[in-house]
């Protein structure tokens, strides 16, 4: 076979578009080399093909594993054409010059994504010449151009029609760049996948492979100078925000994200119907209740004056009468498992209200990861998912807490892990009365939530004090009791544990230890 005129190679799993494209190649005077099923899609459209085998000289062997890895292909895919002694080359062992290279990857996601996979089926999925084939043209890109999806061909093909059959340099960059991250991510998905099934996945590697899929570009971040975008794990391994689907309303900002992402953490946790009032991430009021609108008023009533503008989580499908006393104040987001359809001409009034459907939120978060971005690195920790076993708390005060204390007390653990610490704050009866948030000191967090009570008329005798980390002086518990608390949960830990179980002990308070700190910065 000559090596004179231009030639295309196209293998793809994904044959949506590629009649149209190859088509479009030929017109150009572009000569199409292919494989298999590709070929024979494209044979049977009346696109002439040149079949590899008869360039290589050799069959496809091995059901199919073997087909392009030879010296013809890749050859002709790495020749330089600035090189003579290259082309030369060529030329004498009649191999064709490829400027094109067309290549999309088994579906090896799709394939491990199904619930009942075999072992074997995914190893088959597993594309060793095709990931060859875009590492050796992405390489070359100064004379060939490698593309790697559909959505690739209209752009190709409009810069190839409107500038003589030809793709600029930067065009050709670009189209490489995107295969390096193509291959990149699939040997992230499989890295991923063999090490779950052998037992010996580690949350932190010693090399951190990551896969995101680009789901939508977003206005800004968490300020109008700020670039942004959102990702989603390429396995969707964790059902989340991501998954939530818009219903009405404006497009998601960063900060809405961000803030309906704590709603739905925090209001998934409980078994009983519970809800949320977010502001920049931290909950500003929270409750559970006989019913929907009963939680929502409760967790409305801790913070009215910082709930405007807020993230409301609810939950349980939202009904007429939660929504319109949500639509009552400004609220930019509601995420909730669902919606009524009595609920949804309510909302629909309030057009730049978002709605998010998270119909996943019953099921709790599985394990996951985070990533907080350092000057020069990374750093990697477990999402704080632990769940509670009150089992293994202790009390360490002369009173133990009443039943109404201790279901208080849960309730109030389960809230305060999800507020920037240091934080404090007051329940009673299910629902939230003060919260204090993102203070130096804990007496201070303390003295914050007192004074977010009084401000919002909440009385705080009888109630009980969470606090995400252990109380380093009794001044806290002090300013506790003095404000009416008669129980107090905490991680314990302190040197001066001892002081601070005496003060309790002196207010005739009950204190339970849970040997479990929530910090979250």
């Amino acid at each position: 076979m000559e090596n004179s005129g231009r030639h295309a190679l196209i293998s793809v799993t994904d044959k949506s578009g590629i009649v149209e494209f190859a088509g479009f190649l030929q017109k150009h005077g572009i000569g199409i080399y292919s494989t298999g099923g590709t070929a024979k899609v494209l044979r049977d459209a009346g696109v002439e093909v040149n079949d590899v085998s008869a360039l290589t000289g050799f069959p496809e062997i091995m059901e199919g594993r073997v087909k392009t890895l030879h010296p013809k292909v890749f050859g002709g895919i790495l020749a330089r054409r600035d090189r003579p002694e290259h082309v030369q080359q060529a030329q004498s062992l009649h191999i064709p010059l490829f400027d094109f290279v067309v290549v999309n990857l088994y579906a090896f996601k799709e394939t491990v994504a199904r619930a009942d996979v075999a072992f074997e089926d995914a190893l088959e999925q597993i594309d060793i010449g095709g990931v060859a084939l875009l590492r050796a043209a992405a390489k070359n890109y100064a004379g060939v151009a490698v593309i790697t999806a559909p959505g690739q061909y209209a752009a190709v093909q409009y810069e190839m029609a409107t500038h003589g059959g030809e793709l600029s340099e930067q065009t050709r960059a670009a189209l490489a760049a995107e295969a390096f991250a193509v291959t990149s991510r699939y040997d992230a998905l499989i890295h991923r996948f063999l090490g779950s099934r052998a037992g010996t996945e580690d949350r932190a590697p010693a090399h951190l492979l990551l896969a995101y899929e680009k789901k939508q570009d977003l206005r800004y971040g968490e300020n109008p100078h700020q670039q942004a975008a959102l990702y989603g794990d390429a396995l969707d391994a964790v059902e989340g925000i991501v998954q939530a689907r818009q219903l009405q309303g404006k497009e998601l900002s960063f900060n809405n994200i961000m803030d309906a992402d704590a709603a739905m953490q925090i209001v998934r946790g409980f078994g009983q119907t519970a809800a949320v009032v977010i502001k920049h991430s931290n909950p500003c009021g929270a409750a559970i209740g006989d019913d929907l609108l009963d939680a929502y008023l409760r967790a409305l009533a801790t913070d009215r004056q910082s709930a405007f503008g807020g993230i409301v989580g609810l939950n349980q499908q939202v009904d007429a009468a939660t929504a319109e006393k949500i639509a009552d104040i400004f609220t930019e987001l509601v995420i909730a498992p669902g919606f009524s359809a009595e609920a949804l001409p309510v909302f629909a009034a309030k057009k730049n209200l978002r709605l998010l459907a998270a119909p996943f939120m019953a099921r709790p978060a599985g394990p996951e990861t985070e990533i907080k971005h350092i000057s020069g690195g990374i750093l990697l920790q477990d999402k704080d998912m632990l769940a509670d076993v009150p089992e293994k708390f202790d009390v360490v005060t002369e009173r133990r807490p009443s039943a109404a204390e201790w279901n208080d007390m849960l309730f109030g653990w389960q809230v305060v892990r999800w507020v920037k610490s240091n934080a404090v704050i007051f329940v009673r009866d299910g629902r939230t009365l003060g919260i204090g948030a993102g203070q130096m000191s804990r007496v201070d967090a303390s003295r914050l939530a007192v004074e977010k009570a009084r401000q919002a008329g909440l009385e705080l005798p009888g109630s009980v004090v969470a606090s995400d980390a252990f109380f380093p002086f009794a001044d806290g518990v002090e300013a506790a009791a003095q404000a009416g608390a008669k129980a107090v949960i905490q991680p314990g830990g302190s040197i001066r544990d001892q002081e601070v179980i005496e003060a309790a002990n002196r207010h005739g308070m009950a204190m339970v230890f849970t040997h479990i700190r929530h910090f979250r910065h």
